[in-house]
């Protein structure tokens, strides 16, 4: 009796890819396949409706930023006899005289110049020293004493101005920073705390390997912070470059204490000739505020293609 010939089994062949790819066909026995086809498939006519309710209470809430501006420039064109009731009406004479009297008042160009010149120089002296401090305590977090001094930044921003600015100022005037250069250099200390925070998060999300590749190629450290790390941080600067300008351009408390020279006085110093005594000139004083606001706006206007392009480069970085 012949011994039976052994069977032959033929190697199951995986069937090959859909030319779309996507999903597994539908399977009853392995759960969850028929769900992930429906999820998966849209109907070309199918259109996801919009929240009404968030699209109108964010049309509210972008509205509700004109109410004070509104309230500012009524108040500007109006005259002191003018100023009755709830102050949103319109006026009944228009008194462009008050954009002159505060021109005239608060010495506008000069006034102006100084703050500009204080603001420029802080926001530049602010973006090169801050993320060159962040990027040394980024990239040695690892040690103790750079970590140790990063938390030492981070506790700064609990300590309110208020108890420092007595000893501040008498150590300015003993220095003779007393004047635009004092400021400035206040003003890049004094941002230094939430700089480096910001900073060293956006610094640590960077990839090593770009500067490996750099050190490689025989760049110091000092090179590869300008020329690789540097450019980088464009969306980072942008943020920190606009928040700077607002808060150097509007302060009035730093420029109180340590301005000296009345010449030196900065656009919110000046604009302090309008709180008498007794009695406050509204009209007048708006008329500066708005007129305050003006050199901010053209510098948003003409630097916010080089905020959204530094964005952009970040995002795709």
């Amino acid at each position: 009796m012949s011994a039976p010939a052994p069977r032959t089994v033929e190697p199951s062949v995986a069937a090959p890819p859909r030319p779309g790819g996507g999903l597994p066909p539908d399977r009853p026995d392995v759960p969850g396949t028929s769900s992930r086809r429906r999820a998966g498939r849209r109907s070309p006519n199918h259109e996801e409706r919009p929240n009404w309710w968030l699209t109108g209470l964010m049309v509210f809430l972008a509205l509700s930023v004109f109410v004070p501006l509104y309230f500012a420039v009524v108040t500007a064109l109006k005259t002191p006899d003018q100023l009755t009731g709830a102050g949103f009406d319109l006026p009944t004479t228009v008194r462009w005289e008050n954009f002159a009297d505060a021109w005239r008042l608060t010495d506008f160009p000069r006034s102006a110049m100084n703050s500009a010149v204080i603001t420029v120089g802080t926001v530049v002296l602010t973006l090169l020293t801050n993320s060159m401090v962040a990027y040394a305590i980024a990239r040695n977090m690892h040690r103790r004493a750079f970590k140790g001094l990063f938390y030492y930044f981070i506790s700064a921003l609990f300590v309110p101005f208020p108890i420092l600015m007595l000893p501040v100022a008498k150590q300015t005037a003993l220095m003779g920073l007393d004047n635009q250069v004092g400021l400035i250099i206040l003003y890049t200390v004094y941002g230094l705390s939430f700089n480096v925070f910001v900073f060293v998060a956006y610094i640590n999300s960077i990839p090593r390997e770009l500067e490996e590749a750099a050190t490689m190629d025989g760049a110091s450290t000092w090179t590869t912070f300008w020329k690789v790390i540097f450019p980088l941080l464009a969306p980072m600067n942008a943020t920190v470059g606009i928040l700077t300008c607002l808060w150097a351009w509007n302060d009035f408390l730093l420029p109180l204490v340590i301005v000296s020279d009345p010449r030196a006085a900065t656009l919110p110093l000046q604009q302090y000739v309008f709180q008498g005594q007794f009695s406050t000139n509204y009209p007048v004083a708006f008329a500066s505020y708005l007129m305050a606001m003006i050199p901010l706006l053209l510098v948003y206007v003409i630097a916010q293609r080089w905020v959204i392009s530094g964005v952009t480069r970040g995002a795709i970085k």
